[in-house]
């Protein structure tokens, strides 16, 4: 009994002792500022049933488009907007939009490169021809936004990450990218330096804020906020990054549902079989 309570104490001041180091540790990298998790946000796609809002994801697009396609590249076809499950263009709003575009193709019969209208089929056209292009302008090469929202994450610690992949109230929690998104967007609170972030590690970043209140115009009569702004477009690349989100929850229903009655089905044939059967 006395050495069980040993070992516990001991592992109780192992935990201590790392979680101070790792406080501490980052502390340091943020210049004694230490660098706090994004608090998280309401999603209407978030758990095991959610969906987006198209009018959110077109809105979304439309500050991606008049904002982010400036320095960020989007290498998704322009036809996945009109795709099931997405912001919900129509077709020929598709064709108009890619027509906008200019898409460098070729060679052709004579073997030379030509300039052409955009089609559907097309992936939104980088806005530098190449990542060392966009260094050289930007100071730094802005990171393609196609799997954004799925590949930057924060640790969250013991012990919400445990309840995170549990099927509970408040978990099941897969949002992280959309929320660091929305919290580096409206992290920037340091009017005398642009590229100090509270959420971004080491609270330097490259980026200088991009939003500004009424810098988008919204048609549907949404406030044109830094907030909103922020929610809609992180919403949008969560979509970029995974457009089949819906499909894959509608199937998921559909396999849990086949195999709550398929273990129904085997465990009544069990009782049938060994009914007759004397233990």
């Amino acid at each position: 009994m006395a050495f069980t309570k040993k070992i516990g104490i001991a592992a109780a001041a192992l935990l201590g002792a790392v979680a101070f180091s790792n406080l501490t540790l980052r502390a340091e990298e943020g210049g004694g500022h230490e660098t706090p998790n994004p608090t998280r946000q309401t999603w209407s796609f978030s758990g095991p049933f959610g969906t987006f809002d198209r009018a959110q994801l077109q809105r979304g697009f439309k500050v991606y488009k008049e904002v982010c396609s400036n320095c960020h590249e989007l290498h998704i076809p322009i036809r996945t907007l009109a795709q099931p499950g997405g912001p919900g263009f129509t077709e020929d709003q598709v064709k108009t939009l890619a027509a906008t575009y200019t898409v460098h193709d070729g060679p052709n019969l004579q073997g030379e490169m030509f300039d052409r209208p955009g089609r559907p089929a097309d992936v939104f056209p980088a806005p530098f021809p190449n990542p060392e292009a966009a260094a050289a302008s930007l100071g730094a090469a802005p990171p393609d936004m196609s799997l954004l929202a799925k590949s930057i994450k924060f640790e969250r610690g013991f012990p919400a990450f445990v309840f995170d992949v549990l099927p509970i109230p408040g978990g099941m929690y897969q949002e992280v990218g959309p929320d660091l998104i929305y919290a580096i967007l409206n992290g920037y609170t340091k009017e005398d330096d642009p590229n100090w972030n509270l959420y971004f590690p080491g609270h330097k970043i490259a980026m200088g804020k991009p939003l500004a209140a009424g810098q988008v115009d919204y048609t549907d009569g949404t406030p044109t906020t830094l907030e909103q702004y922020s929610k809609d477009v992180a919403a949008f690349l969560y979509w970029a990054a995974e457009p089949s989100l819906e499909q894959r929850k509608r199937i998921g229903a559909r396999v849990m549902i086949f195999l709550l009655v398929l273990a129904g089905l085997l465990y009544f044939t069990k009782k049938k079989i060994w009914a007759d059967v004397a233990h």
